[in-house]
């Protein structure tokens, strides 16, 4: 255990005995996302790097501070890859804050979420207690995956000291393909082609053109670009880059950003001002002034739910949850964290 770590347990133990709360904070990058924090600010970007790395085990294990560029290039020296692509947002970004916001880019659909490539954690929780769940290997079957809980919980459950990822390698060859199509088509194309064997990896209408991108090997690319048709994209690397991380155009605007988790089969639908269709119409980017209770009880009707993602009431972010489920979050946040010391209220004021 490095000396940071255990100062950071100490900083929590000192917390818990004074029933003090703290802001947990990594790069910063993603403070926009969630419930306005508060508490005392616990810095954990110093608490950085890899500590261990088997290419050929594709395996990676490193420290929540670690810098999530530095990761990305080490992998990308071995021809390796984090599959679901997670956008950072800023440059500070890190692999912990990256884990418990648990964001994935365009690639999520084909080829899973962060919560799929979790092997395990190192963790303090709210009783200032070093755990460890998980390992690094795909079966571990040891009790429940609590490492998995982790993902998304925005710290409300505990402090991540470590994390063990799976990777792959990189896709031998990739290009995207754009044509010209209307939203019905799009969405209707994004389906069926979803469905057939394609090394699709990407597929998103942003009102004018569908793009899709293909991921594999040089003769299973060359086939599904004679299959799908369209003009091939010259930047298409960059083009899913700008999306996941929000540089187009259509992020740009000042309103609030709404995030739309939807069924993929889900028809184009009118709600006010504009959108963005993207993980082959599973998620629904919506620009919007229009009241929450409407946009949320849209996404209801349709099988899904509404997430404020930045801009507007902070107080608004996540979808409503039912009683029972709320009951279930709250027993987790009981049992790891009793003294409600971590991040408090970033995802709901119940917890």
């Amino acid at each position: 255990m490095s000396d940071l770590a255990r100062e950071l347990q100490e900083r929590v133990q000192e917390a818990v005995a004074e029933k003090r709360p703290l802001e947990l904070r990594g790069g910063g990058t993603k403070i926009f996302y969630g419930r306005e924090p508060f508490g005392d600010r616990l810095e954990v970007k110093g608490h950085s790097g890899v500590v261990n790395y088997e290419p050929r085990e594709l395996v990676l294990t490193a420290r929540a501070g670690t810098p999530l560029a530095e990761i990305e290039q080490l992998l990308a020296e071995q021809g390796q890859m984090l599959p679901f692509e997670p956008p950072r947002f800023g440059e500070q970004a890190t692999l912990g804050g990256t884990i418990a916001c648990a964001l994935s880019g365009s690639r999520r659909p084909w080829s899973g979420s962060a919560r799929d490539f979790v092997l395990g954690v190192r963790m303090i929780n709210g009783r200032g207690e070093m755990l460890r769940f998980g390992g690094e290997v795909m079966k571990n079957v040891a009790g429940y995956d609590v490492s998995r809980l982790m993902c998304g919980a925005l710290g409300t459950l505990g402090l991540l000291l470590e994390i063990s990822l799976k990777v792959l390698p990189r896709p031998e060859e990739e290009l995207t393909l754009v044509q010209v199509r209307n939203a019905e088509e799009a969405l209707q194309l994004m389906n069926r082609w979803s469905g057939k064997p394609l090394p699709l990896s990407a597929a998103c209408f942003d009102g004018l053109y569908l793009h899709l991108r293909l991921s594999g090997t040089p003769t299973a690319v060359a086939a599904g670009r004679e299959r799908l048709g369209g003009e091939v994209l010259e930047q298409g690397s960059a083009y899913w880059r700008n999306l996941d991380e929000q540089r187009h155009a259509f992020f740009r605007d000042e309103r609030p950003l709404w995030r739309l988790s939807l069924p993929s089969t889900t028809p184009w639908f009118e709600l006010p001002d504009k959108q963005f269709i993207d993980w082959g119409g599973a998620q629904r980017w919506l620009v919007s002034d229009a009241p929450p209770a409407q946009i949320r009880r849209k996404a209801e009707t349709l099988g899904g739910s509404a997430t404020r993602f930045r801009g507007g009431d902070r107080s608004l972010s996540f979808h409503p949850l039912p009683e029972g489920l709320m009951q279930l979050h709250r027993r987790l946040k009981q049992a790891f964290d009793p003294a409600g010391i971590f991040n408090p209220g970033r995802l709901y004021p119940e917890f």
